[in-house]
């Protein structure tokens, strides 16, 4: 109907009669009740006023067509703003567009009145167009306490507006969908919230249960896998993208009555079922249900749309987040291995924990390989990248050692061929079509890799070491030292395909434990080498070395703790860069037998002609074996005998020089034997040297410094040999000799 017809038009309506009784014209009772009829036309711009429309206005009391801009000078700018927001809502649902706006006088400063408007939106079909026809009524202002279950400006859309913002930061903290729907479940509407929730999805062609919340469990039996042509208000919601609102239990009934049942039972007095869109796709419903009536005003299902409309975006992004971690995870499964059944004599533990962010699998690896010989190999890397290149490549190295390893080559042989591989792999990446090569491109993309393989003999604990640029291994001892041992090295894999790689020998003596890392252990936090290795020194020497295997794990749980927990917050490194990085760990331990049980610390060490500078390696070596030791002279004594006994060898023989040390007894009461072995026959002799010589004075050292010492021959050489004794003077130069 047009509301600019006569009344006696608008009266003819044959819905005016009932029976044979007739009623008055409509344009007479609404003039009687003070309401005004009015017509907003979007494509014109016009607004068209009956007379009562006018006056409640402010204008003059006649009928008259307005522009936008002449009516909008009337409403209080804020009201104005949101009825487009109120108008839109209403086109989108097909539902009445129902708002309270304040009218100002002339000047705009002072509210003449508060009316009510009830319109309808009619949509002109060619175009995006729409006419709101609908009705003007004076209300009074609420009385205080009522506000909050009544759409008025003011405080109700302050809260609102506040809800929402909240609501909307809640979801966007969420990651998972179980987080979305506990947030989505704690959300207290202003001035109305239901008691019921409950959010479908689409699988196929049925509905299915996300979550719910405010139901027992097993009620959602008779609503999953639900078809989508059932005649039940969520099926319809994802079909036509529409909101659906049931204001009492006879709507719904009226309108669905074969899922009536069904609802009954859970007591409810209204529903809304709501789209959840992304993108322009309808992905599910969410359902709010109430204890009470509510009848679903603009405000109230503007509320519930921009609800949904986040819930809709937070639910894709936890589905997109977690299809990213379960392809990441199975995909670090696949490349990261089992480390398969117990060693006999030996225990094994690992650790891998992607980095914070970004990836969550990168470069680092471990793994475990059975050898042809009856020994296992251990393995532990680090790939150039935290990236998907990283990743492929990390799993081509790590199959290509194991295929090495599983020849039965030593493990300098291993690494020199891994070398050979990663180099040949990394010259340089295709990218584009195939075929012509028109669109191909090469880009130079060299990587390279750090690496540690370790041979173990599980029956009598000797370990060989290759080491490609990786950080060096340690050792905690019986009694709860701890050593990081020096170890020959090269170049890390892919830099030098023809790069060598020396190998270390070494024992792991019942009831040690080996830790062989990645840097992410050491240096996450802000940590250099020296400074995460005094925080991870400080976890192992807590560990309480349990033989058990269970015992082992809770010790490689400490160690990730201690670095990625809540602990290292406190434990931050003195860089400026706290970067995150992947974290592998590998703890091997010899399992200790009650009768083998030892407190002695014992180390060997070996320093090769070509690598005098592993002299200095061993002398820190040392003071970290003597960390707790009373005398901090005696200390500097041993250092420098050390010292000098390793460089005579390099100078006066052709051979390299075997370092054995030993500390036994009780705390204040032990002894230190260091020996120093080589295989040339030519014992030292002391001599007398004097002021400008630059040799001869070790044997005088050893004299002066050393409790007992002495030089052993042996069939294949000699080995010299002091003795410290922990709490006991400066030597009387008589306890030991040739």
């Amino acid at each position: 109907m047009r509301t600019d017809d006569p009344p006696s038009q608008v009266g003819n309506d044959p819905l005016s009669k009932v029976g044979d009784e007739s009623l008055p014209p409509v344009g007479d009772v609404l003039a009687a009740i003070a309401t005004g009829l009015w017509r907003w036309d979007n494509a014109s711009g016009t607004v068209t006023l009956d007379a009562e429309a006018a006056r409640l206005l402010g204008l003059p009391a006649r009928a008259q067509t307005l522009t936008e801009a002449a009516v909008r000078s009337r409403f209080h700018p804020v009201d104005w703003n949101e009825i487009y927001g109120t108008v839109q809502l209403a086109v989108a649902e097909g539902t009445l567009a129902e708002a309270r706006l304040r009218i100002m006088d002339d000047t705009g400063r002072r509210v003449l009145r508060t009316v009510r408007s009830r319109s309808k939106p009619v949509l002109h079909d060619a175009t995006e167009a729409y006419e709101l026809i609908g009705t003007l009524q004076e209300v009074s202002e609420p009385t205080p306490g009522t506000a909050a279950r009544t759409p008025v400006t003011g405080d109700w859309r302050r809260s609102r507006e506040a809800f929402l913002l909240d609501a909307g930061r809640a979801l966007a903290e969420a990651r998972s969908t179980e987080e979305v729907l506990r947030v989505a479940a704690g959300l207290s509407m202003p001035g109305f919230s239901p008691d019921g929730l409950a959010v479908f999805g689409v699988a196929g062609d049925r509905l299915s249960i996300i979550g719910h919340h405010g139901h027992q469990p097993g009620d959602d039996g008779p609503f999953s896998a639900m078809p989508l042509d059932t005649d039940y208000p969520a099926a319809e919601v994802v079909r036509t993208g529409r909101a659906v609102y049931l204001s009492s239990p006879e709507d719904y009934r009226r309108r669905y009555p074969a899922a009536w049942p069904l609802a009954r039972r859970f007591e409810r007095q209204s529903w809304a079922f709501l789209p959840l869109t992304v993108a322009g796709r309808t992905m599910g419903a969410w359902m709010a249900a109430f204890a009470y009536r509510v009848s679903f005003t603009p405000d109230e299902r503007s509320v519930l749309t921009t609800v949904a409309r986040m819930l809709a975006q937070a639910l894709s992004r936890a589905g997109v987040a977690e299809s990213e971690r379960e392809l990441t995870e199975g995909l670090q499964r696949s490349m990261l291995p089992m480390l398969g059944p117990r060693i006999p004599g030996m225990s094994v533990a690992a650790r891998y924990v992607p980095t914070g962010g970004g990836l969550q699998v990168g470069g680092d690896w471990y793994d475990m390989i059975p050898l042809p010989n009856g020994r296992i190999a251990f393995v532990i890397g680090d790939v150039q990248g935290h990236d998907v290149r990283a990743a492929g490549l990390m799993g081509q190295l790590r199959i290509a050692l194991r295929a090495y390893a599983s020849e039965g080559h030593r493990p300098d042989a291993v690494l020199s061929r891994a070398t050979r591989f990663l180099a040949g792999i990394t010259e340089s990446i295709t990218y584009g079509s195939s075929g012509s090569g028109a669109d191909e491109s090469t880009v130079y993309d060299p990587r390279f890799a750090t690496c540690l393989y370790v041979e173990a003999d599980p029956a009598t604990g000797v370990l060989e070491l290759a080491r490609a640029g990786h950080p060096e291994p340690a050792i905690r001892t019986s009694d709860g030292t701890v050593l990081q041992r020096p170890t020959a090295g090269g170049l890390p894999l892919g830099i030098d395909p023809d790069a060598d790689y020396p190998t270390t020998r070494l024992v792991l003596e019942p009831g040690e434990t080996m830790l062989i890392c990645t840097d992410g252990l050491i240096e996450t936090g802000g940590h250099d080498l020296d400074s995460g290795w005094a925080r991870i020194r400080s976890t192992l020497e807590g560990y309480l070395g349990e033989d058990e295997e269970d015992g082992l794990e809770l010790l490689a749980d400490r160690l990730v703790q201690t670095v990625h927990g809540p602990t290292s917050h406190y434990t931050t490194g003195p860089l400026a860069d706290r970067r995150e990085d992947d974290i592998a760990v590998l703890l091997l331990s010899r399992t200790s037998r009650p009768e083998h049980r030892t407190d002695a610390r014992r180390t060997v060490l070996t320093v090769a002609q070509a690598e005098p500078e592993r002299v200095a390696g061993a002398r820190r070596h040392l003071r970290e074996l003597l960390h707790d030791w009373a005398d901090d002279d005696q200390v500097d004594s041993a250092v420098l005998m050390v010292s000098e006994m390793l460089t005579n060898v390099l100078v006066h023989t052709d051979g390299d020089a075997l370092l054995v040390a030993e500390v036994t007894g009780e705390p204040g009461a032990r002894r230190l034997r260091a020996e120093v072995a080589d295989a040339s026959d030519d014992l030292p002799h002391k001599r007398q040297p004097g002021e400008l010589a630059s040799s001869g004075r070790g044997l005088v050292l050893m004299e002066l410094l050393a409790g007992a010492w002495g030089v052993d021959p042996r069939g294949d050489g000699k080995s010299i040999w002091f003795e410290l004794y922990e709490g006991a003077g400066a030597p009387d130069g008589s306890a030991g000799g040739l």
